[in-house]
């Protein structure tokens, strides 16, 4: 005859402590998980803040140095960062006919105009074989009329032989037009929309940014082209990226934490009604 077991005959079990549940072999994988995709945001935040600090940064002053166009650009290519805004000299010839008014200017914070057109450029100061062309913003005026009366003037005789010295200005990228304007009219100084007008250009290669003329021509005013801003050798956004990727390393250990957190009271919960056993595992609960 056999006699039931009560309560006070079953074996006391104890819970897990959280330490016991993270070392179990699923918990310690999930650890290396996430040492894994802490490692790799880690070496991102790194990639960031290397890229963050320019340890060469451009030396103060640097673009008002005059240099020849041949040294800071050639044609088909972009203008680099710390030259924009550079001092350069070239010499060369305008094409007649190929003068343009580019409106949405602003002068010293004045609105207007400016006329720009296409200076054949010298060989000889370039060390360029073949026909090479750069646009030229050559004046301002804030009266539409004067700006054209001027690029009128200016493409029926054409400045040649001249020697410029301006800045040098990365393309600003073509606009559309005004819906309800002129098809043709530029609101952009973009050298691509330049030359998609210039009656002139088969076969020559043009330079990606324009200079903004020392000198003007055609009774127009000087534009106002004031030295650019210090670089700094610190890139804020890089650095912000650094904390973010920082911060993504740490949060995948809070996760890892986390969810062995919520496995570990889940199973303290069920172990306290009698449902899981001390490893873990479920059980159905003992009838007498």
């Amino acid at each position: 005859m056999t006699t039931a077991r009560t309560a006070d005959d079953l074996p006391e079990v104890f819970p897990p402590t959280l330490r016991e549940v993270m070392i179990r072999p699923f918990w310690i994988g999930m650890l290396g998980l996430a040492l894994l995709v802490a490692g790799i945001f880690a070496w991102l935040g790194q990639w960031q803040l290397g890229n963050a600090i320019d340890t060469d940064p451009p030396a103060a002053g640097m673009t008002e140095q005059v240099r020849p166009l041949g040294d800071v650009v050639t044609p088909g290519e972009y203008l680099s960062e710390p030259l924009v805004g550079q001092r350069v000299d070239v010499a060369g010839s305008f094409v007649a006919g190929d003068f343009r008014v580019v409106g949405s200017r602003f002068d010293d914070g004045e609105p207007g105009f400016w006329v720009a057109g296409q200076l054949r450029v010298d060989p000889s100061t370039t060390g360029i074989d073949g026909p090479t062309s750069l646009a030229v913003a050559v004046g301002f005026t804030p009266d539409r009329a004067t700006a054209d009366a001027a690029a009128s003037a200016l493409n029926d005789d054409a400045p040649q032989k001249v020697e410029l010295t301006g800045r040098i200005i990365s393309d600003e990228g073509a606009k559309e037009p005004p819906r309800d304007g002129d098809p043709f009219e530029i609101t952009a100084m973009s050298p691509a929309a330049l030359l998609s007008q210039w009656r002139d250009a088969a076969g020559v290669d043009v330079y990606r940014p324009y200079l903004v003329s020392g000198e003007s021509f055609g009774g127009l005013r000087d534009i106002h082209s004031p030295a650019p801003a210090e670089l700094s050798s610190v890139n804020w956004l890089n650095i912000f990226y650094a904390i973010e990727w920082a911060v993504f390393a740490g949060f995948a250990f809070y996760m890892w934490y986390r969810l062995a957190r919520d496995a570990w009271e889940k199973e303290v919960e069920a172990l306290t009604e009698g449902d899981v056993d001390a490893d873990g595992a479920e059980h159905a609960p003992a009838r007498p």
